[in-house]
């Protein structure tokens, strides 16, 4: 009987992370940090759909997920009075199962209300549909420390995601990639830039120049301080 309840529990706690889809409604992710970046998001989707520049009502992005290679990656939380730049993209569910799942093991799904979505490109969203974002496991959630710092190489992958996704903005009040930093919590001194040893292992960043522009004028005091590995 022990064993059966331990089964039991361990399929609600898996629910509760990865709630049970509606196939028969287009299914939507929101992305937020490596996500928004095309080339990224493809490693795990390639068949997703193209990413398209939101405002997302009712969650706070911030550096507060402590991961695997000694780094605070991005993560999101529940907050009814804070809105982020994001992207949202159409995936396509393998055997009623979302393939971002496997991806984002350090998170937990949950469901955005589409009333809180605003697409600035101009497009609209189908009248019925199902959004999802992944949250941190809060287990996992810490600020940036010595031990657990931002890494450089994953904030080209942020930054560039918001650099594609300006492109296709049609707002001419919105700084899209200004908005993604500003929307952004916990930015910290623990912060090392390793562009020549990525933590982890991705190539060399050919936006690295426009990228850091942006990081000099938005984040000037804190970008001064981060230290090369």
């Amino acid at each position: 009987m022990r064993g059966i309840k331990a089964v039991e529990s361990q399929q609600t706690d898996t629910e509760k992370c990865h709630p049970p889809i509606d196939p028969s409604q287009p299914q939507y992710i929101v992305g937020y940090g490596s996500l928004m970046e095309l080339a990224s998001k493809k490693i795990s989707e390639p068949d997703a759909g193209i990413n398209l520049p939101v405002l997302v009502s009712g969650f706070q992005r911030s550096w507060n997920a402590h991961g695997t290679f000694g780094t605070t990656f991005l993560g999101a939380r529940p907050s009814a009075s804070q809105q982020m730049a994001a992207a949202l993209y159409r995936t396509f569910p393998t055997d009623g199962k979302l393939n971002a799942d496997a991806r984002e093991r350090s998170y937990c799904r949950a469901a955005v209300d589409p009333a809180s979505i605003t697409l600035l490109d101009g497009s609209s969203l189908e009248p019925r549909c199902q959004i999802w974002i992944y949250v941190t496991k809060p287990e996992l959630v810490g600020a940036p420390e010595e031990g657990h710092p931002i890494t450089q190489s994953y904030v080209d992958i942020f930054i560039t995601g918001a650099l594609e996704l300006q492109e296709q903005v049609t707002e001419p009040d919105i700084d899209f990639v200004e908005q993604c930093v500003r929307t952004t919590d916990g930015w910290s001194k623990h912060w090392v830039n390793d562009r020549i040893f990525p933590r982890r292992p991705f190539m060399y960043q050919p936006r690295a120049w426009e990228i850091d522009q942006f990081l000099h004028r938005l984040l000037p005091d804190l970008f001064e301080t981060v230290r090369i590995e």
